[in-house]
């Protein structure tokens, strides 16, 4: 088989390990395999690459994606879905293996869906809020790099006597700072599932005062819902409607700081969650979530993608996995709560 493969949204650490058990299990089975370049841009503009063994040799630690990423909608125009279709019979790809979110996944559904392409999927994303799998791959070496960064602050946080707030990326689901912030023992955790108040907050930095904790961490989500505040939205919607987000860390700072008399800092770790080398588990996953790919696809068992199920690989229908962002459930967020402070 002649097998395409290609990395669409945002990068996440992980994609080469995946990259890498494609390629290698489909040489095994004497196929080959083609690098779209860029995510579905590469098969519009025809940019691709052949993958061998040498190519993905020494990969499996590296973070982002040796083929490159973009957030490219080839659904935005009829010219450019007859140019990725071109590209595709130009290639004769066999099957094509999609890594990525939503919304790569979701231009993969409706492809398979529509034009009846041999399309896998495998889930991408530091957010972890793909339904259909119970983790995706990067979710993980995100929530280390977060609890990492709120251990840190922490201990300046003490020596001055300061709140420091910590924005994490999470547009409509909070599982990064839900887990981050639990896993480093935050005074409060913000997220898009569940409005809460500035003064709710106050309360929470107020009470650790009172028992004898001069600093607190607030962990908010960049798509948190406080009362009165805006979500930091920050630019024009891209490709698929998302706004660039940022903004709402320094608005619950400043506004915590009138509310408390405390001194607040903003810490935004942006990208960092999603630079740099996986976990061992975010390589074991992706690694294996890749050969689940590949063997699907040498099946023939197109427009599905592989999942999580507990301890077991499986794998959901596309349409499945992308029919609703998968949220922080309410008892996760009741036990933070609990063990917050």
């Amino acid at each position: 088989m002649r097998i395409g493969l290609l990395t669409g949204g945002g990068d996440c650490p992980g994609l080469n390990a995946v990259i890498r058990a494609v390629v290698l299990d489909t040489l095994r089975r004497d196929g080959e395999c083609v690098g779209v370049l860029e995510g579905w841009r590469g098969l519009i503009d025809d940019a691709t690459r052949r993958l061998g063994r040498d190519d993905v040799r020494s990969i499996l630690h590296q973070g982002g994606t040796i083929l490159r990423t973009s957030r490219t909608n080839p659904f935005r125009s009829a010219d450019a879905v007859e140019r990725l279709l071109a590209t595709w019979k130009k290639l004769e790809l066999d099957a094509l293996v999609a890594i990525g979110g939503e919304d790569t996944l979701g231009v993969a559904a409706r492809l398979f869906r529509e034009f009846d392409l041999p399309i896998v999927g495998v889930p991408k994303t530091i957010d972890n809020d793909l339904s259909g799998t119970d983790y995706t791959f990067g979710f993980d070496t995100a929530v280390s790099i977060a609890t990492d960064a709120i251990d840190r602050l922490a201990t300046t946080a003490e020596s001055h006597n300061r709140v420091i707030v910590v924005e994490v990326m999470g547009r409509e689901a909070g599982w990064i700072a839900t887990h981050a912030g639990i896993a480093g023992g935050a005074a409060f955790i913000a997220i898009p599932e569940r409005e809460v108040s500035v003064a709710e907050i106050g309360r929470a930095v107020r009470a650790r005062a009172e028992a004898g904790q001069s600093y607190s961490i607030i962990v908010v989500a960049e798509g948190a819902a406080v009362a009165g505040l805006g979500r930091g939205r920050r630019s024009a919607a891209d490709e698929f409607g998302h706004a660039l987000l940022g903004g709402i860390g320094q608005q619950v700072a400043d506004a915590l700081e009138a509310e408390t008399g405390f001194e607040t800092r903003v810490t935004v770790l942006g990208h960092i969650q999603r630079g740099g080398s996986p976990t061992a588990y975010d390589r074991v996953l992706a690694t294996r979530l890749g050969l689940h790919a590949s063997e699907l696809a040498h099946k023939g068992d197109f427009g599905r993608m592989a999942a999580l199920s507990g301890a077991e690989i499986t794998s959901v229908t596309l349409e499945e996995a992308v029919a609703e962002v998968k949220t922080v459930p309410s008892e996760l967020s009741e036990l933070a709560a609990i063990v917050s402070g």
